[in-house]
This record gives structure tokens, C-alpha cells and sequence, in this order.
């Protein structure tokens, strides 16, 4: 996985940025805002479609929730000009920002030149997604919208375990990592999250807090990963939820009956007998052996919409034990 260059601030960002309203949420550009409430003063920020958070104590408040260390290492990404970033590097011995926009890292070099806060600050220029992330004990994000999912789970597959994360999402977002079996936004994402984490809401923040306003709410969650993990492969557990929620108020039964769920899931027993050189019976019919792991676990008439993960990992264990594998 390359690196992301810590180099060249003033180069042209070519990087292709999508112009939505639920797309970046950046830091602060500056605590002395324009009386313009339609225009960062610094940049335009409207071409990448950033939103820039201008309350200086909803940056203090996400600090504070992180509960940070004198001996910790934190990760920050997005951290536009610096405003969460120069409260980090108040508490924290190190603070390593992952930031997309050499604009923005400039701006952020300028505001610790000569400080003593220099020598704690490394910056990185670059896609997150793609970056080798080093070691660190806290992550914080005041998220890049379109990056949401994939920054959580690179988050959680990263090693060793950090102690905490405290992420600014979209609001839909964030309810549906905080959802619970039989809410409204309870998800694939949700329990794909909870299989190895600890998700908790813990703050609301109004879209009138971001210059310019987005057209929609967010919200600011803490993620502590379980340790130590689930032994579950995410592959195989992300696959059975993809069945599941794919129709999350429909039977479990009826989400297997899906077009072609079973023509993949009897290539991937085919596939698993061959490697142990089990013969197969021709008598067997696949989609008879898939009803009765349904039956005898009794999940076949249960709705995803309402299953928790301790069914969601028995139904995955009597697939498993007879050779059925979802990846």
C-alpha cells in the first residue's frame, strides 16, 4: 500500500473531488470567519465541496470526547487548516493529518510554523483510503462525507487495535453505525461494525456550525474496537449480511431465494469439497440442504431487520459447519 508524500504542499491538486452537499466536511479555515455566510474567506471551498465547521466549541468538544493522553500518538484525517488539530496537539505527544487538499496543509503548516507545536505535527498529503497509516492510540476525523465507510473500516482492520476513534459522519450515517435489531437504520453497515466495535452517539452537530451550510445534520460517534477481535472473517460475515439486508424486512428464508444466491453459494461449497477431495452425491440437492440450516437453526421465518449479531454468527456457524462459505 503506497504512501501517501508528505511533500510538495504547493502542488496542483488534481485530485477529482465530488461536489455534493453530503461530500467533505473540512475543518476550520479560520476562528475569524467573513460576514458572508455563503463563502469560506481562505479558500473556495465550494470546489471540493467542503463544508467548513467555524464553532470553535463544537472543535473543543470533539477534543474533549476523546479523553486524549500526554503519551498518545493520534491520528487526525481532514484536518483542513487545523482547528481540531492545534486543540490534538495541545494534549497529545504526537498528531499525524491525513489531509486530500495541499491548500489546506499549507494552511495548517503556516498555523504551527516556529511553534513548538511543529515538532509534534507530521503531515501527510493524500488519499486516506490509499495511505499506510502508522501506529496511533486515537483517531480523530472530522469526516470527508464520501470516504465515510471505508474510513471506519480501514480504522477497524488496522493493527494494532487503537483505544478509540471520535468521527464526525453524516447524520443518516452515523445513526445507522449506532443503530440497534429493530430500528429503523439497523443495516448491513450496522452490524458489520458492531461485529468489532463498541459504536455510541455522542454528539449532534447543526449543519448551521459549517460555512457553507450543507443541506443536511451531522453527528459526531465514538467507535471503541473490541478487543480482542471476533475470530470471524469480516469476508464471510459481510457476505451473509449482504444477503440478508439486501431485503431486511423479508424473511430470512425468502432473502436466500434471491437471484443467484444459490447458484453462489453451491459453487462455493463445490469448491470447498473439491479442496478436501470430498466426493459429492448426486443425490444431494443444494437448495434442500440450505432449508434445513434454516429450519434447524430456526432463522428461516426471522427478519434481518430484527436479528442481532449472536444470531447473525449462529446462522454463520451452521453454514460453515457444512461446508457452506459466503466468500
Amino acid at each position: 500500500m503506497p504512501r501517501a508524500t508528505t511533500e510538495r504542499f504547493l502542488r496542483v491538486h488534481d485530485t477529482s473531488v465530488k461536489r455534493a452537499s453530503s461530500s467533505r466536511s473540512g475543518n476550520n479555515a479560520s476562528e475569524a470567519e467573513s460576514h458572508n455566510p455563503g463563502r469560506n474567506p481562505l479558500f473556495n471551498t465550494e470546489k471540493f465541496g467542503q463544508h467548513i465547521l467555524k464553532n470553535p466549541l463544537v472543535a473543543q468538544g470533539i477534543v474533549d470526547k476523546a479523553n486524549l493522553r500526554p503519551t498518545d500518538k493520534v491520528l487526525e484525517v481532514g484536518p483542513g487548516t487545523g482547528n481540531l488539530t492545534i486543540r490534538i496537539l495541545e494534549k497529545a505527544k504526537q498528531v499525524t493529518a491525513v489531509e486530500m487538499d495541499p491548500r489546506m496543509a499549507a494552511e495548517l503548516t503556516k498555523r504551527v510554523q516556529g511553534k513548538p507545536e511543529q515538532k509534534k505535527l507530521e503531515i501527510v498529503i493524500g488519499d486516506f483510503v490509499k495511505a499506510e497509516l502508522p501506529y496511533f492510540d486515537v483517531c480523530i476525523s472530522n469526516t470527508p462525507y464520501q470516504i465515510s465507510s471505508p474510513l471506519v473500516f480501514k480504522l477497524l482492520s488496522h493493527r494494532p487495535l487503537f483505544r478509540v476513534a471520535i468521527l464526525m459522519f453524516q447524520r443518516e450515517f452515523a445513526l445507522r453505525l449506532v443503530a440497534r435489531p429493530g430500528d429503523a437504520y439497523w443495516s448491513r453497515l450496522s452490524a458489520n461494525v458492531q461485529l468489532y466495535a463498541k459504536v455510541d452517539h455522542i454528539m449532534k452537530v447543526g449543519k448551521n456550525n459549517f460555512r457553507p451550510a450543507p443541506q443536511v445534520e451531522s453527528s459526531v460517534v465514538r467507535i471503541v474496537p473490541l478487543d480482542p477481535p471476533p475470530p470471524v472473517r469480516f469476508e464471510e460475515f459481510d457476505g451473509l449480511t449482504r444477503i440478508l439486508f439486501s431485503r431486511r424486512n423479508k424473511t430470512v428464508h425468502a432473502n436466500f431465494q434471491a437471484k443467484g444466491v444459490m447458484q453462489m453459494l453451491e459453487s462455493n461449497w463445490k469448491t470447498w469439497c473439491a479442496e478436501r477431495n470430498e466426493i459429492l452425491l448426486d443425490q444431494i440437492e443444494f437448495k434442500e440442504k440450505v432449508d434445513q440450516i434454516l429450519i434447524s437453526t430456526g432463522f428461516s421465518e426471522s427478519r434481518p431487520a430484527k436479528m442481532d449479531i449472536d444470531d447473525l454468527l449462529k446462522l454463520l456457524e451452521a453454514f460453515h459447519t457444512t461446508g457452506i462459505h459466503f466468500a
